[in-house]
C-alpha cells in the first residue's frame, strides 16, 4: 500500500467528550508524516499505534491551538522514551520560538536535535524531497498564517518484463539497469526493440492534498488539481456560510465544490463545528455536489489503491 491516512482527529477547538481537534498520520512510500498535532495526539497514536519511532517529519499548518497545542507533549515523550535520531518540524514562523520556550521552562530535555523549519512564503514552494516523496505547501487563508501540503509520491521505477524479455537471447543482465531507466534496447542485428516491450510500466503515482482551516479559496484548485485524495475542512454547513466567511472557515458545500473544479478523487470532511450534533448532515451536503465524499472520524483509515 502506497498512501494510507489515519485520522487521529478531526474536530474543532471546543473540547467535546469523544472528540479530538486535528492530527492525521500519512503513510506515502514508506514515508511516515504526522500532518497537525491538536491536543491529545500522543494519546490517539497510541491508541491507534502509530508507533513514535516511525516519525522523523511533522508539518504544522498554522499556530492555533487545536493544530499544535498537541506538539509539545508529543516532542516532551519522544525525550523520555530516549528517542535519539532528529525530529523535523515544519510550520509558521514563530513555531520554534514558542516549542523551545515551553520545552525549556519545563525542563523537557531531551538527546535527539530538533530541526526546525520555518515557513512565510504566501506562494507554494517545496519544503521537502528526497527519492521517494515531496511536499509542497498550499497556502491558505485564515485568520493567521497558514498552509496545507501536497504530499506526492515520486514516479517509480518501471518493472522488467521477464517474459518478453526471455524472447531475445541477446538481452544480457547487463542490460537490465538501462531498460528500467527506460532506454531501447539495439540487438546485434540492429533490431531496435522498444522499452515498452520490455517493461511493465510502474502504478502511477500517488498524491494527497492536506488543506487545514481556510476560507473558501478557489486559488488553491491548481496547486492541488487531479490529487488522489483530497482532506478539506469543513467547519460548517451552508447555513452558516456567512459565519463561516466571518471566521475564515469553509462549508461542506465550498470544500465540494473545491474537490470537484480541482477533479480530486476523493474528498474527506473535517473540523467540524461543535454546534452540530449529526455529522451526517456534511456529507449529504457535500454529496450534492461532489459524489465520492467520505467524512473523516477517529481511528478512520483511508487507502488509496
Amino acid at each position: 500500500m502506497s498512501l494510507r491516512l489515519t485520522i487521529l482527529g478531526c474536530h474543532s477547538a471546543t473540547p467535546r467528550v469523544n472528540a479530538f481537534p486535528t492530527s492525521q498520520y500519512l503513510e506515502i512510500n514508506d514515508r511516515h508524516f504526522i500532518i497537525d498535532c491538536g491536543e491529545g495526539t500522543q494519546r490517539q497514536m497510541r491508541k491507534y499505534k502509530v508507533g513514535y519511532s516511525k516519525i522523523n517529519h511533522i508539518f504544522i499548518s498554522h499556530l492555533h491551538g487545536d493544530h499544535f497545542y498537541g506538539l509539545i507533549g508529543l516532542l516532551s515523550t519522544f525525550g523520555i522514551l530516549n528517542r535519539e535520531k532528529e525530529l523535523h518540524v515544519f510550520g509558521p514562523k514563530g513555531i520554534k520560538e514558542a516549542t523551545e520556550m515551553l520545552l525549556n521552562i519545563s525542563q523537557s530535555h531531551a538527546k535527539y536535535e530538533l530541526i526546525f523549519h520555518e515557513l512565510s512564503s504566501t506562494k507554494s514552494e517545496l519544503i521537502f524531497d528526497d527519492e521517494k516523496v515531496s511536499v509542497h505547501t498550499i497556502p491558505l487563508r485564515h485568520r493567521v498564517y497558514t498552509n496545507g501540503f501536497l504530499f506526492k509520491e515520486k514516479e517509480k521505477p518501471k518493472k522488467l518484463h521477464m517474459q518478453n524479455i526471455g524472447n531475445y537471447p541477446e538481452i544480457d543482465k547487463a542490460d537490465y539497469l538501462n531498460i528500467k531507466a527506460g532506454r531501447d534496447i539495439v540487438l546485434p542485428s540492429g533490431e531496435v526493440i522498444s522499452n515498452e516491450e520490455l517493461t511493465i510500466a510502474s502504478e502511477k503515482p500517488k498524491s494527497f492534498a492536506y488543506c487545514s482551516d481556510t476560507c473558501f479559496l478557489p486559488s488553491i484548485i491548481p496547486i492541488i488539481k487531479n490529487a488522489d485524495l483530497l482532506y478539506h475542512e469543513a467547519t460548517f454547513l451552508s447555513d452558516k456560510e456567512d459565519l463561516a466567511k466571518k471566521t475564515l472557515h469553509s462549508t461542506a458545500s465550498q470544500a465540494a465544490t473545491i474537490a470537484k473544479e480541482a477533479n480530486v478523487k476523493q474528498l474527506i470532511l473535517g473540523h467540524y463545528s461543535g454546534r452540530y450534533k449529526n455529522t451526517e448532515l456534511f456529507q449529504e451536503e457535500a454529496k450534492t455536489i461532489f459524489s465520492e465524499t467520505l467524512l473523516a472520524e477517529p481511528g478512520k483509515i483511508i487507502e488509496v489503491n
